[in-house]
């Protein structure tokens, strides 16, 4: 069993710790090796994690509830945000909050007079950029509340135009260290334990400060490891709670004023979220919490390759103290590290997205703090600002994304009124408009060339413009990705973000049907509004989704089987029966030109034809008889070329350029072959021992046997199936005649009369 904390008793042993900070137990007769039995150890999620004996303590206790929890949600502090409790306590010290008010009121003060002159003059767009860096400026020298409020705004564009938006995206923290002194004292308070006695430092001064707290890189003394060590500066909760107080009381202030103004806008709730969210920030334990999850549902040992998370030393770890293992890594912006470890960029890039894409869509749990290791591995660190998405709300999220695909605008409305991004009776038409207006420049890009950032601006546009109001999820769903595509951009120029998750888009649209959400969002995707299939979207989602891990093709086919069977399906059966007999006809049709205009291609007719011919032959065996030399001295289980496999190659590629070239028909049939067995059952087929590839064939065949008898027990396909033979052999005893009187070919018309027979 494992686990994700560390104990300072234990030394940490290559052997014994798995990547993410594991502890491994063996487990014999129902006792592990650290003494217990194994079902007395405390239970944790569902990778069958246990708490290692730091248990004892009372923050790996709090950790071990945190994360005990059904829900994958973010770990809840042990002190929650509350605005009426804060109030009623803060009221009564008008001292307190006066000076503060004053401290926040007298700058933003200047900024917003500034605002209104501007608008006043009509020269509010064109010195927007200035005001932007005016506020951003104000915002940096106000302290760790109202930093971390501005790096809120910057992903709010329902409430800020864009040049805010940029200008509040590179707000940093300026803030100086605090004293040593201070510091171990604090951790000494925290963990009941003399500083020296635990911890030397490797650095004298701290490696990193921020709003919150600032970092050590220390060494434990009863083991050696090294630490990352953060300790919370002084009266950070007394700071964060006076802030928020003075923020509400000026958000009611506003939201007075939006009022008068038309907007509908609670301010007071954007706050209320955000206190949510920096009272979680500041609490370590639940930020070990969080780790803990986040290691469980994504580090390599358990999901995802190449991920990993550092281990928490739960026994030195309070809500206002947080040790954890010490990983030397670089940022993925760090392109002169990148090239100096000589990291492969594109694996860096995949796995992030992969990883990205699994924590929003599946799990809801995200986030999207992270180095890169000197071997290759992605690093997620700082797990106090987690964010996490219900089902509901991510499928919701998706099922957007596919109207804006569709250009259903009133389709998109229509979720953003469900999620609650739209108040109930506001008139939707100007919306619908907006959109109609503003993306279709976008969206029509190539998917490869598609930038999030334009399209999330786009939108942001609108959403500032209308009275939107975006719930938490959706703005660190859009933050998050934000970042990756950033970061996927810095470390790979090419990269984009929504190219590199259609695979996994269309694989979940496709194979998950768990929600009612995902069959609304594949029923939008390749289903008209008539009921007839968008065949190209359908080729376009499964060419991309094979390319997704673990795609099987035999569940698509399965549900698209179903709905062609249904009541509703009928239509379809038809449009099906009509392709079919079309893509045969052409098939057949243009397979016998092609071959007759092969075989003339290779005719010897000439001394210029036999000498190619000789030439391709000599050329084939010269390349078969170097692959048999290299080959020599290889084990047999390897997988090499045979020789004959080898020379069949070597003739093909000759021969390729005598050859005509295919016909459309036939691409599409050979495409159709690659997407429902070579690349589909690639997932599917077991893969024997001895690599035989026979056995692999048969296996793959053999999944697809329960559809065909699923068909071939259903009337209305029996019927339709002796429909499409008697068309077809219409068309060929047509073909054949009108072929033996040297008349011109006929022509049909798909779509079948009354009585069954095609018009001609």
């Amino acid at each position: 069993m494992a686990d994700t904390f560390d104990s300072v008793d234990n030394l940490v042993d290559s052997n014994s710790l798995l990547p993410g900070g594991r502890w491994v137990y063996e487990e014999k007769d129902g006792v592990t090796n650290n003494g217990k039995r194994s079902d007395e150890n405390v239970q944790s999620t569902k990778s069958g994690s246990s708490l290692s004996s730091t248990t004892s303590s009372s923050a790996a206790s709090a950790i071990s509830t945190a994360t005990e929890l059904p829900s994958l949600n973010v770990a809840e502090p042990l002190v929650p945000y509350d605005p009426i409790a804060a109030e009623k306590i803060l009221f009564r010290q008008p001292t307190k909050w006066l000076v503060r008010n004053i401290q926040i009121a007298l700058p933003f003060g200047t900024w917003v007079s500034g605002v209104l002159i501007d608008t006043i003059l009509g020269k509010s767009k064109q010195n927007r950029r200035n005001r932007a860096k005016q506020l951003n400026g104000i915002i940096a020298d106000l302290g760790p509340a109202i930093i971390k409020a501005g790096q809120a705004l910057a992903s709010r564009p329902d409430l800020l135009p864009s040049e805010y938006l940029d200008e509040l995206q590179q707000l940093q923290d300026n803030v100086p260290t605090f004293s040593n002194e201070v510091a171990f004292q604090i951790v000494e308070e925290e963990l009941n334990q003399n500083f020296e006695d635990v911890f030397e430092l490797v650095e004298p001064e701290p490696i990193a400060a921020a709003s919150i707290g600032q970092v050590y890189k220390a060494r434990l003394l009863k083991n050696g490891q090294l630490v990352a060590l953060k300790i919370q500066r002084p009266n950070t909760e007394e700071v964060v709670e006076l802030d928020l107080y003075v923020l509400r009381w000026w958000g009611g202030v506003y939201n007075k004023i939006f009022e008068l103004l038309g907007r509908n806008i609670n301010l007071q709730s954007v706050m209320d979220d955000f206190g949510n969210l920096l009272y979680a920030e500041i609490d370590y334990i639940a930020e070990a919490a969080n780790a803990r999850r986040f290691s469980e549902l994504y580090a390599q040992d358990v999901a995802i390759a190449d991920v990993f998370v550092p281990k928490v030393y739960s026994e030195l770890t309070s809500r206002k103290v947080l040790t954890m293992e010490w990983v030397d890594g670089f940022r993925l912006t760090d392109s002169a590290s990148l090239e100096a470890n000589n990291l492969d960029r594109k694996k860096l890039v995949d796995t992030l997205v992969q990883c990205s894409l699994r924590q929003i869509m599946e799990n809801g749990f995200f986030h999207a703090d992270l180095l890169a290791t000197k071997d290759g591995r992605l690093c997620y660190l700082d797990f106090g600002m987690m964010s996490y998405a219900a089902a509901k709300q991510r499928n919701g999220f998706l099922l957007a994304v596919v109207h804006i695909v569709n250009r259903d605008w009133s389709a998109l409305v229509k979720v953003y009124q469900n999620l609650g991004f739209i108040p109930e009776g506001t008139d939707v038409q100007p919306i619908e408009n907006a959109l109609e207006d503003a993306l279709p420049d976008v969206l029509n890009s190539d998917i490869s060339e598609l930038n999030f950032k334009n399209v999330v601006g786009k939108l942001g546009d609108i959403m500032y413009t209308y009275p939107f109001s975006l719930p938490p999820f959706y703005i660190s769903i859009i933050r998050c990705l934000g970042v990756l595509e950033g970061l996927a951009i810095q470390v790979d120029p090419k990269s984009r973000i929504i190219s590199k998750a259609y695979p996994y888009v269309a694989n979940r649209v496709l194979t998950d049907d768990s929600q009612e959400e995902l069959r609304e969002a594949l029923r939008r995707l390749i289903f008209t509004s008539d009921g007839s299939i968008r065949w190209s979207r359908l080729e376009s989602l499964l060419d991309e989704a094979k390319d997704s891990s673990g795609f099987d093709v035999v569940p698509v086919l399965d549900k698209l089987i179903d709905y062609a069977i249904s009541s509703e399906g009928e239509g379809l059966l038809n449009e099906i029966a009509d392709q079919i007999v079309k893509e045969t006809d052409s098939l057949g049709r243009d397979t016998l030109i092609y071959f007759t205009q092969a075989a003339g291609a290779l005719s010897i007719r000439d001394e210029k034809s036999a000498a190619k011919a000789m030439q391709s032959l000599v050329h084939a065996l010269q390349s078969n008889k170097e692959e048999v030399n290299e080959k020599e001295g290889v084990e047999k289980e390897s997988k090499v070329p045979t020789p004959i496999v080898s020379f069949l190659d070597t003739l093909r590629e000759d021969l390729a350029e005598t050859l005509p070239e295919p016909t459309a028909s036939m691409k599409r049939t050979m495409k159709l072959g690659l997407l429902l067995g070579t690349r589909g059952a690639s997932s599917l087929a077991t893969t024997t021992s001895k690599g035989n590839a026979a056995s692999a064939t048969a296996s793959t065949i053999s999944k697809f046997t329960p559809l065909v008898r699923k068909l071939s027990q259903e009337p209305r396909v029996r019927q339709k199936a002796g429909e499409i033979v008697a068309r077809l052999s219409e068309r060929l005893v047509s073909r054949g005649l009108r072929a033996a009187f040297s008349l011109p070919p006929p022509e049909f018309e798909t779509a079948m009369v009354a009585n069954g027979n095609e018009k001609k």
